[in-house]
């Protein structure tokens, strides 16, 4: 089978030696046929310049690309409503800009006091949100005494004002910035060495920040606008952690196995699918209690195909897809090899890989055999292996992050692999290997649920420094 997929590979990568333009040409000329045969060519091959475009930052291709995915993709029935947001966030954006897209843009005005001289040491590089907080990055580590921050109250208009002063220069014209639930925030150059960032609000905020090297990162909450009057106590809130612009995301848990195939079979007869459910669950309600809508490909003990796994989250528009599993070898090594590893979909670089995948795919390689040629075929041509890849890495930190306060964990790495539960995702996929069940002290640590908990929590952790970094 590996050397049919090579085989199949190495065709696929003959491909990719055509020009971006003689094979958007070959793609928009099958298009033009009646032939669905041909319609799936086209797709596949716009789905191959999508990736290209990716990795080269070519918007024009990706524009171009995207166009042809929608059209060949509605011709072949294929949910494509992701490409289709994607192709519309393109147009409305000018072609000048660069930036990835933020959930809140500054709108530039005119500054009021063009004449200041600048005297300031420091100067604001940008402003941006992220995580739901407004962070100002300078040229320069803040010193405590270049910050001063006070409140003001005017009680005719009743507009509470909180100010932060900065011993620093923008150099740019005054900024608005905009805001759920807040009335009005401005930064602007005050006078020759003082930034001002004022936040304005018919209604108290709460307010906090903290000054974190060369970044000023500032955590506003707004109250409900619409207020009634409360004759009872309100109820406390179920979670700790306030709702952020970035959880407004959707994501997919996938606990690996399940059913009639149980995963591996490790020390003491610990099976793989019992142990990576029980942290799936636990992840999943880290996750809600964070704001979260979280989804699992199965909530019991359920034998569900590979590619059902994947077509799931597609239905559910996930922003990622996270498939746990427990690693496993022979008993001849079982005492040496332990760790954990994240894999994204990407082509197989190596035979350590090459095993976990065969060990991972096997419940479905009867299915394989039928469909192998167009699963690789679109497994060449994922679109989010970049984005996969930072997944995977955020996941791996978070881990270890976590796992190393109280425990030793050895750190596998992040790898790349043929993965055919991921296969398909329209989103960032990462399967995560939590460690190996077959090794007496990390199965022993699987079960104990003090560090399930832990490597939820670090999943977690994950998962959240992806969404605030992309």
């Amino acid at each position: 089978m590996m050397r049919l997929l090579v085989l199949i590979f190495l065709i696929a990568i003959s491909l990719y030696a055509q020009s971006d333009r003689e094979l958007l040409k070959r793609a928009d000329t099958f298009m033009k046929t009646e032939s669905k045969s041909n319609y799936f060519r086209a797709y596949n091959d716009y789905k191959n310049l999508y990736l290209r475009a990716i990795m080269s930052e070519d918007e024009k291709l990706r524009s171009s690309a995207l166009k042809g995915i929608v059209k060949s993709g509605k011709a072949l029935h294929i949910d494509i409503s992701q490409y289709e947001q994607e192709l519309a966030s393109i147009k409305t954006k000018p072609s000048s800009y660069k930036a990835p897209k933020k959930k809140y843009k500054a709108k530039k005005v005119k500054s009021k006091s063009p004449n200041i001289k600048i005297t300031s040491s420091h100067k604001l590089k940008s402003i941006k949100w992220r995580d739901g907080r407004l962070v100002l990055k300078f040229d320069k580590k803040l010193r405590n005494n270049q910050l001063n921050y006070f409140t003001l109250y005017d009680a005719k208009e009743q507009r509470y004002r909180y100010v932060f002063d900065v011993h620093a220069s923008m150099l740019t014209d005054s900024q608005s910035l905009n805001k759920r639930n807040i009335d009005r925030i401005k930064i602007a150059q005050y006078n020759s060495n003082t930034l001002r960032l004022v936040i304005e609000d018919s209604q108290k905020v709460r307010i906090s920040f903290k000054k974190d090297d060369d970044e000023l990162v500032i955590h506003m909450v707004a109250s409900t606008k619409t207020k009634s009057i409360q004759t009872v106590k309100q109820k406390p809130e179920k979670s700790n952690f306030p709702k952020r612009a970035d959880r407004d995301k959707i994501i997919v848990i996938d606990p690996g196995h399940g059913g009639k195939d149980p995963g591996a079979v490790g020390y003491k007869r610990y099976r793989e699918k019992v142990v990576v459910y029980k942290i799936s669950k636990e992840l999943k309600k880290i996750l809600k209690a964070r704001g979260y809508t979280v989804y699992m490909t199965r909530e019991s003990d359920k034998y569900i195909k590979l590619s059902q796994r994947t077509a799931f989250a597609n239905k559910k528009k996930a922003d990622v897809f996270v498939s746990i599993h427990a690693n496993a070898v022979g008993r001849k090594n079982a005492h040496k090899v332990h760790g954990i590893e994240c894999y994204f979909l990407s082509p197989s670089r190596s035979k350590r890989a090459e095993r976990v995948a065969a060990k991972e795919n096997s419940a479905d390689l009867s299915e394989m055999n039928k469909y192998g040629k167009d699963t690789f075929l679109n497994f060449l041509n994922s679109h989010k292996i970049v984005a996969s890849n930072k997944l995977a890495i955020d996941l791996q930190r978070g881990m270890l992050g976590e796992l190393n306060k109280n425990y030793k964990a050895k750190d596998g790495g992040v790898r790349e692999g043929p993965f055919w539960v991921l296969v398909g995702a329209q989103m960032p996929a990462v399967l995560v290997e939590v460690g190996f069940i077959s090794h007496p002290q990390e199965a022993k640590r699987l079960v104990n649920p003090t560090y399930r908990k832990r490597i939820a929590l670090g999943l977690a952790n994950g998962i959240e420094r992806y969404f605030e970094k992309n």
